[in-house]
């Protein structure tokens, strides 16, 4: 069988597709760099490291896990109208993604990423990225109406979260230089969007959601049908079950 076509179940248990041979050497060296970090990750946790010690380790797992050379695909104190970031991601010549790296003991959020959002903006990146080496964050900056952005966590990370630990692989994945290359990434973000309160909405009132509640009330009732009833279901669904507001006229 070609290793095109064989049908590959992840360590997760729960996720079996046809895998490319490349996302199943890509899911394992990610696998292995995540094993492999987790010594100095839990040494840096428990000495509660500086700045300057995380970014040796994160630039590592960048390296050797997600396959962004040092040399080649990042570069440090990337600067611009004199603000600079930690690291930053550059494919064919541009800017993809400032990285904003904290010390290990700090917690993350959005005010951490301030400069490199505005960096991204000037730059015409997408893409932030946020991390600890403890927590993993990634931003897509989705264009507003007034001309700026607004970053959607798209990936969240925590690697000393063990429970979490095939749900970890699986998003860092995402975020490899290969994953990145075959669309995967602006993939995972396009189906972040769909699941949203307004798209879902617009999903749950079409004709296939109707009629399958349909079949279901049918079924639960014994009810055989009557004229109308389609349209009973869609109200229902519209007036009384999607918040308002959610749905376009």
């Amino acid at each position: 069988m070609d290793v095109e076509e064989t049908q590959v179940m992840t360590r997760t248990g729960e996720f079996t597709s046809t895998t490319l041979s490349w996302d199943t050497a890509v899911r394992g060296r990610v696998a292995a760099a995540v094993d492999r970090l987790s010594g100095p990750l839990n040494d840096l946790i428990e000495r509660d490291a500086n700045d300057g010690d995380t970014r040796m380790l994160v630039a590592d797992f960048f390296d050797v896990g997600l396959n962004y050379s040092k040399y080649q695909d990042m570069t440090t104190e990337y600067r611009t109208s004199g603000d600079s970031i930690d690291y930053a991601i550059v494919r064919d010549g541009k800017l993809f993604a400032p990285v904003e790296v904290r010390r290990v003991g700090q917690e993350l959020d959005q005010r951490n990423i301030q400069t490199a959002r505005r960096l991204a903006a000037e730059e015409g990146a997408e893409w932030v990225f946020l991390t600890n080496g403890r927590l993993w964050k990634v931003y897509h900056l989705r264009p507003t109406e007034d001309g700026g952005n607004r970053p959607v966590e798209i990936l969240d990370v925590d690697l000393t979260d063990t429970d979490a630990y095939h749900r970890n692989l699986d998003a860092l994945f995402h975020i490899s230089h290969e994953a990145v290359e075959h669309g995967r990434l602006d993939n995972l973000r396009r189906w972040k969007e769909s699941i949203e309160a307004a798209p879902l909405a617009e999903i749950v009132r079409g004709d296939a959601v109707v009629e399958a509640v349909r079949a279901e009330l049918r079924a639960a009732t014994g009810h055989p049908g009557h004229e109308g009833e389609t349209d009973e279901v869609r109200r229902a669904l519209v007036e009384e079950v999607i918040a308002r507001g959610l749905l376009a006229d």
